[in-house]
């Protein structure tokens, strides 16, 4: 049924992947599926970028990916985990990515809501309303 799994995380929050990991590999496992993870880097604001180097972004992408790549070679119990980073917003990344792999499914975690949920959209809501494969939320 899936071939191709996702899995977002925010490598500075681990709610972000403690329980969506272990269904993500579960699930990988279970159909034989290749399983992906995805960081995103923030977009540094335009108003900052005179108070850094400029070769600053350049280097957060480059720490991003030895991150994730790190991360992928520590929780890949035993099956191939292929890490991925890109630099924007989390919910855009994921989408941009899930669409490139065709993935056929997302597995992400989701903290409860929040009434500042309601008004601005965490990026869990962002990523079940635009994606074009099926999304698994997994409460954290």
């Amino acid at each position: 049924m899936f071939k191709t799994i996702l899995l977002p995380v925010d490598l500075q929050e681990p709610s972000s992947w403690e329980k969506a990991l272990p269904a993500a590999l579960q699930l990988a496992n279970d159909y034989s599926a290749e399983l992906h993870v995805v960081a995103a880097v923030p977009p540094l604001p335009g108003q900052i970028y005179g108070y850094f180097p400029e070769d600053f972004e350049p280097k957060m992408i480059e720490e991003g990916k030895a991150a994730i790549e790190a991360f992928a070679a520590e929780h890949a119990a035993g099956r191939r985990i292929v890490p991925h980073v890109d630099q924007g917003q989390p919910y855009d990344v994921i989408i941009a990515l899930a669409k490139k792999i065709k993935a056929d499914l997302i597995v992400m975690a989701s903290h409860r809501p929040e009434l500042k949920d309601y008004l601005l959209g965490p990026n869990a809501a962002r990523v079940v309303r635009h994606a074009s494969c099926s999304v698994m939320v997994v409460r954290s």
